[in-house]
């Protein structure tokens, strides 16, 4: 196995420790629902803050779990013509499509990094009353997130790219 093998494995070891601990975020924000549907429907209450919560929950699970996606395997994908190329064809598409990921995802990091600092610089919270105060804090996963899918994308052009070279040297 050479290096370049073995660091794509150990990418997505760590992708697949991250979307474990993610998953737990899923339990979570399913029983903040649940809380919240029966104290609103039941009691006739509930709070901004529980509310807000749901998507404080939604943003791990989205930004995270897209590079566990990608590692799986469970990233959208048009088949329509995909299928019918041979597979050092699918080999080159998918390393293509891996570099391009690495440069969207370096793009989104590079464009969110000045979002995120002003949210921390005025210490952004919650414009509701009652709400979260650290949103800066949820908005520090953007570039976090995309790090993550950066990285993934690493190890898939990787893969791709030696599946793509055997192919070719093979007869």
């Amino acid at each position: 196995m050479s290096s370049a093998e073995r660091l794509a494995d150990g990418i997505d070891s760590f992708i697949d420790f991250v979307g474990r601990i993610t998953a737990w975020s899923s339990f979570a924000l399913a029983l903040v629902m649940g809380g919240n549907v029966l104290l609103r429907y039941v009691f006739h209450t509930g709070t901004v803050w529980s509310q807000e919560l749901e998507w404080h929950l939604m943003a791990p699970i989205c930004l995270f779990g897209m590079s566990y996606a990608l590692r799986h395997g469970e990233h959208v994908r048009v088949d329509v013509l995909f299928a019918g190329f041979s597979q050092r064809t699918k080999d080159f598409i998918e390393f293509i499509s891996a570099l391009i990921l690495m440069a969207v995802s370096l793009i989104v990091i590079w464009l969110s990094i000045a979002y995120v600092a002003q949210a921390w610089s005025i210490g952004e919270g919650s414009a509701n009353p009652g709400g979260i105060p650290g949103r800066y804090l949820l908005k520090s996963l953007i570039p976090i997130g995309f790090a993550l899918m950066f990285v993934q994308g690493v190890a898939h052009a990787i893969r791709y790219f030696l599946a793509w070279r055997r192919a070719d040297t093979c007869p």
